[in-house]
């Protein structure tokens, strides 16, 4: 259901645009200022506002919405006979307006372009960004829904943002979202993961060093900030860094300097930050296991993204995505979920979020044949036991035999397609036996019965 906010200090008209909303479907959202207004705006559609109200006017309102998310569209209602006003109040971005006292007809038509624009814009926002990643984004629940409208409003302004989520909710797909639908899209995304590697060579990692400036640093070295000049470095857990490199960081932010290990000069570097954490870094801040002063640098926009438990309605999708991305990664023909296991995966518990059930997708479609994967194959468990906070397996969750029976499955459907279908010839390609090439056919449910598969 959209949802739209109201603003006018007048209940009576309030009380009626409200009904007109509920009648077409439309969920109202009421404020009786443009201050309540401004802090209303999450999860909104569209805006109906009038021009006259105290503090701040219906053109001052348009020009303060459209700073914090300039695709929402602002309907105005006008005085008859305030021409100037309406044009006044077009030129500050508002979609369209209408004058009082108004027709209940005209006013539902203009409501629902400007909600059919929203949506346009949305879609047509979301559709490019997931051409810049060369992958489709699910996020239809209303919890994602406002994540990502938040990335839209915040991804083209270049400033810096931390994104903030339990381990394995896909805080990684958000900052690249953040630099796909940033002016600086076309230039470099680095990635740097502040666990991987000690305080002591982070601060080499992040800044470069020059030649000598400790052992085994045999030549100078170019860090990841130079690396990723004119474009956007993500800065992973970013709560594990030493307090020495967090201030080198915090200089980096204020000054757009950063200074290589052992080097006596500063360089000047053009880069966006994107932090990642699973930690609540004001609360570290505040305990001082945190520089206070870095945290507000970096939490200039704060994104919270949702556990998997919070937003349950999108595992259908997400479930269905992964078994398509994991049948073409593996050489398999199209998988399908049956409709219990669909049912079975929204009931289970995901303690590792979204990464915990695509290593659980990953696991079923390796170990499953092509065509329809029931329930049993998931057996009441969502993929191996993860302790909430541990760390899930960086790369999915498979063993070495798992592994090296997906790699076998998808080498034989690549030479069978080769050949076309010819099991004598892709047989001798392997170095099998017809008999053996047989029996890893059935093993791994190519189509119908591999042993009738044309010779």
């Amino acid at each position: 259901m959209a949802r739209v906010l109201l603003v006018d200090d007048e209940p009576a008209l309030l009380f009626t645009l409200s009904q007109l909303l509920k009648s077409r479907g439309i969920e109202p959202v009421l404020a009786r200022s443009a201050k309540e207004a401004l802090s209303s705006l999450d999860g909104i559609d569209g805006v109906v506002t009038d021009y006259s109200m105290p503090e701040m006017d219906g053109v001052q309102l348009v020009q303060a919405i459209h700073e914090r998310d300039e695709s929402l569209p602002v309907v105005m209602l006008t005085a008859h006979g305030s021409e100037r006003i309406a044009v006044r109040a077009m030129k500050s971005g508002a979609y369209e307006y209408v004058t009082k006292p108004f027709d209940i007809d005209e006013m539902s038509l203009v409501i629902e372009r400007a909600l059919e624009a929203r949506s346009l814009r949305v879609q047509n926002r979301q559709l490019t960004a997931e051409r810049a990643l060369g992958r489709i984004i699910v996020g239809d629940s209303p919890a994602m829904r406002r994540v990502l409208e938040a990335v839209g409003r915040v991804g083209p302004k270049d400033i810096t943002v931390l994104v903030r989520g339990e381990t394995g909710t896909g805080k990684e797909l958000i900052a690249s979202l953040i630099h796909a639908q940033s002016r600086r899209a076309k230039a470099p995304l680095i990635r740097f993961n502040c666990a991987a590697i000690p305080g002591e060579l982070a601060e080499a990692e992040l800044f470069g060093h020059a030649r000598g400036a400790f052992t085994g640093a045999v030549q100078a070295r170019r860090g990841f900030f130079a690396e990723a000049d004119g474009g956007t470095i993500v800065l992973d857990e970013v709560g594990e860094l030493s307090p020495a490199v967090q201030a080198k960081l915090l200089r980096a932010l204020q000054e757009g300097e950063i200074q290589p290990v052992g080097a006596g000069r500063v360089e000047k570097v053009d880069v966006r930050v994107v932090a990642c954490t699973n930690r609540d870094l004001l609360a570290e801040a505040r305990a001082r296991r945190f520089r206070e002063d870095l945290y507000y640098r970096l939490a200039v926009v704060e994104l919270v993204v949702p556990p998997l438990h919070e937003h349950r309605e999108d595992i259908p999708r997400l479930s269905a995505e992964f078994a398509r991305r994991y049948a073409e990664r593996f050489g398999m023909q199209e998988v399908r979920l049956a409709p219990d296991l669909m049912e079975a995966l929204q009931r289970a518990d995901w303690p590792g979020n979204v990464r915990q059930l695509e290593n659980a997708i990953a696991r079923m479609v390796a170990l499953g044949g092509s065509g329809e994967i029931g329930v049993q194959s998931f057996a009441g468990t969502p993929a191996p036991a993860v302790e909430p906070g541990a760390e899930p397996p960086p790369d999915g969750t498979l063993t070495l035999r798992e592994q090296v029976e997906a790699l076998e499955r998808s080498v034989i459907a690549r030479t069978l397609a080769a050949v076309a279908g010819n099991q004598s010839e892709a047989a001798r390609r392997l170095g099998l036996s017809r008999g053996s090439l047989i029996d890893r056919l059935k093993k791994y449910g190519f189509a119908g019965s591999a042993a009738d598969s044309p010779s």
